[in-house]
């Protein structure tokens, strides 16, 4: 009987945490528009939905870069590198949105800050996936998900102590005319240089993805990472299994058309659904549009900041409940409880407005959503996209799911604007319901247990050998 592996959790906690970096810049950059949202638009002069969708979604053409490219780059050059990249894209682009004279610079930088958002949402979790034990792999890719939420809450607390008090009825000259109109909202967008540089910074220090180097032929620099996480032992047992599910022909180089290989594109279309799902489930309006959904409920404009971290600290509190729970419940009977949950409240916050029922309820019904989504799409769909692919194709396979994932939440964020005036917020969230619907439908038909397994006993069972 072979010996238990001594793992090196410090070790481990620290290319973990400085990787999941990426994950807080993410969340950061991801929502501090949402914050901004009400000065901003006052200072460039946007009044028709196709504007406001437009400033709210541009990032997300980023994100569809960045992911489209991350697969095929990260492949050539490795997950370190192209986090190091990000990095330096989240600096420059917190710094020039800040100092954005015109809509279309500010357009033009939050679209660079996507490419960083779509490049750290690949990699990040790829990157610990790749570098975590089994038994763990699901609480350290949920780490990623909890820096997230962490750079989520920051920019709703940035945000919210940054602006100044906003009076009750002050109309949209007053906003301009104010510091809030005219200053405080670039400094929401330009707190994010300062972790952003340390990440940069950070990802230096921490060593490439071995499964990489194995694919790469670099299998000696490999086997020392894999020592360095678990002894000798388990650094020759995990070398042998990486080189047993890598083709000979295929390491060095991976073709997109590679992915539609026998046994392969089953896995693909779970990854693709996923990740869809996870945006269109609904949920992201909120970060984005917070401002129109509590105006609606009755909320001012200072309220609706305050009601934004409110809805930021119930996230993080649910996160680290998800982190808890995701290796010891799994990951399939999460995504099912987060999905009914989510059907029933999104058809209650449409029953409330559908019956003009405003005030503290509906705030209550948006943090229970809050909490579901926290507890297991959010978290446990960036778990399984960094577990179901194989070795020689987790870098495409990851783009392919997260360019779906951007570019569903691109569809979700420019519709919403035009959804919420045709339907209005009762027949939106109705959607959001079907939505949620469908994927409980197919998460328990489609998706397989993978908790406590490896990489490649993954991919034995989902591909075959």
């Amino acid at each position: 009987m072979s010996e238990r592996p001594a793992f090196n959790m410090r070790f481990i906690w620290t290319t973990a945490l400085v990787s999941a970096m990426g994950g807080l810049l993410f969340g950061y950059d991801w929502v501090v528009i949402g914050g901004a949202k009400p000065f901003y638009e006052k200072f460039f002069g946007l009044t028709t939905p196709s504007q406001i969708g437009w400033a709210m979604s541009s990032a997300l053409v980023g994100c569809l870069i960045g992911s489209l490219v991350s697969g095929g780059l990260s492949d050539r050059f490795g997950r370190k590198r192209l986090l190091i990249l990000a990095g330096f894209l989240f600096t420059g682009t917190g710094i020039l949105t800040a100092l954005a004279p015109s809509f279309s610079f500010f357009i033009g930088n939050r679209i660079l800050g996507g490419v960083a958002i779509g490049l750290a949402s690949n990699l990040s979790p790829m990157y610990i996936a790749e570098i975590s034990p089994a038994a763990m792999r699901g609480k350290f890719v949920s780490v990623n998900q909890l820096t997230i939420v962490i750079g989520i809450l920051a920019a709703q607390l940035v945000n919210w102590l940054i602006a100044k008090p906003v009076p009750a009825g002050a109309t949209a000259a007053d906003i301009l005319a104010s510091w809030n109109g005219q200053t405080g909202w670039r400094w929401m967008f330009g707190a994010e240089a300062v972790p952003a540089f340390l990440f940069f910074l950070l990802m230096f220090l921490i060593p490439e993805s071995p499964r990489w180097l194995v694919k790469n032929g670099r299998d000696a620099e490999a086997e020392k990472i894999l020592a360095r996480v678990g002894g000798t032992g388990f650094a020759g047992q995990a070398l042998g299994e990486i080189r047993d599910t890598l083709a000979t022909g295929e390491i060095r180089k991976v073709h997109f058309r590679s992915l539609l290989g026998p046994g392969l594109t089953k896995v693909l279309v779970v990854g693709v659904v996923l990740a869809i799902y996870q945006q269109w489930c609904g949920i992201n309006v909120i970060f984005y549009y917070a401002e129109e959904i509590f105006t609606a409920a009755g909320y001012g404009v200072s309220d609706v900041l305050f009601n934004i971290v409110i809805t930021g600290t119930v996230n993080l509190i649910f996160t680290l409940i998800a982190i808890r729970l995701v290796d010891r419940l799994g990951r399939k009977p999460l995504m099912m409880a987060g999905s009914a949950g989510l059907a029933v409240v999104f058809g209650l916050i449409g029953a409330s407005y559908a019956f003009h029922s405003k005030g503290v309820h509906l705030l209550a019904l948006v943090v229970v959503a809050m909490a579901l989504y926290a507890l297991s799409l959010a978290p446990v769909t960036w778990v399984l996209l960094s577990e179901i692919f194989p070795n020689r194709i987790r870098g495409a396979a990851m783009s392919v799911s997260t360019v779906s994932l951007w570019s569903a939440c691109f569809v979700l964020t420019y519709t919403f604007p035009l959804l919420n005036k045709g339907l209005g917020p009762a027949g939106t969230f109705w959607i959001y319901a079907g939505t949620s619907v469908l994927g409980f439908i197919f998460i328990r038909s489609r998706v397989r247990e993978t908790k406590g397994k490896t990489l490649e006993q993954i991919e034995r069972e989902f591909v075959g050998r």
